[in-house]
């Protein structure tokens, strides 16, 4: 079946402009020298790119109506509770490669700017693929709830990074300093070039998106089969991604129960694409659902906070 679409070329292209305007002045400007971000400045960002959120789905209100205001709504509440599950990964990624401070705004930076790249090929992929093979949403609708029960069943488990194949397929291939050089990625040292630890954390980190995305992306085309819709909701709330982590990082342990929550977020989206010949559940309906369990998740674990906290991982 089609999917019809408000994305228009010369929406596409505006947006991405925007987009490349945004990260210029946030990199080029605010961020040129590389320091560690205050809370302050990173609730001043976070406000920001929130506000042009909201100013976005205010346009696509004015011209396409509710419905797809409605389904942007959903989409980015989504993806920003995903992003939250993403931080305490980043903050563990940091922790295991000792990252400074300092430099953790710059690997999250070059890390979001390839993670939009590689979801704008999920996502044009993705809705090419479901409009040409429909019986897809199925199975995406299924590995979306198996995904979730697998979350809920392994909300207790510890991340480690550097178990990861393509880290020790890395450490392999790219000969490595043993300390970081500044902000630098690579370094020349007798008269070899080396990759530098901040290089083997980029890489970390785009794999972790990539992982998030394949759960993400999917979540997301259950409440909308708009890959403009699809694609904005998604880029604004990554954007919102690096001033968020500077601001809840030394949080995210006090959100216990937020897991739970997105177990059952997916649970409940994975099941709305199962039954979507059977019974097409409202938009309105899909975002109040998602916005109570994952407003009574973050309740219960201010009210409830952990008994201890997790033990950090030691640096390697």
């Amino acid at each position: 079946m089609p999917f019809e679409t408000v994305g228009t070329p010369a929406l596409w292209i505006g947006f991405i402009a925007f987009v490349l305007v945004m990260l210029a002045i946030d990199l080029g400007v605010f961020h040129r020298q590389a320091h560690a971000v205050s809370i302050r400045e990173a609730a001043t960002w976070s406000a920001v790119w929130i506000s042009l959120a909201l100013v976005f789905n205010a346009g696509v209100y004015f011209w396409f109506g509710s419905e797809l205001a409605l389904e942007f709504t959903a989409g980015y509440l989504i993806e920003k509770a995903l992003s939250v599950d993403n931080i305490f990964v980043f903050v563990v990624i940091f922790a295991t490669f000792a990252v400074p401070a300092a430099l953790q705004h710059r690997v999250l930076f070059w890390g979001v700017l390839g993670a939009l790249l590689m979801r704008g090929a999920f996502i044009l992929a993705g809705g090419a693929f479901l409009q040409r093979f429909h019986w897809a949403i199925y199975l995406f609708g299924a590995v979306l709830a198996l995904t979730g029960i697998k979350l809920l069943l392994q909300r207790n488990e510890q991340p480690h990074p550097e178990r990861n194949p393509l880290v020790r397929l890395f450490r392999r291939l790219f000969p490595l300093t043993s300390d970081f050089d500044g902000d630098k990625f690579t370094v020349v040292r007798a008269g070899r070039r080396l990759a530098t630890p901040l290089l083997l954390t980029l890489v970390v980190v785009e794999v972790t998106d990539l992982i998030f995305a394949v759960d993400s992306i999917p979540a997301v085309f259950a409440v909308t089969s708009d890959p403009f819709i699809v694609f904005t909701s998604n880029v604004f709330a990554m954007l919102g991604l690096r001033s968020l982590y500077f601001l809840l990082a030394g949080m995210v342990g006090k959100f216990a129960y937020l897991k739970v929550g997105l177990a059952a977020v997916l649970v409940f989206v994975g099941v709305k694409m199962l039954l979507l010949e059977l019974y097409k559940i409202p938009i309105a309906v899909s975002l109040a659902v998602i916005a109570a369990i994952l407003g009574l998740s973050i309740a219960i674990s201010m009210l409830r906070p952990p008994r201890a906290r997790p033990a950090q991982p030691e640096a390697v």
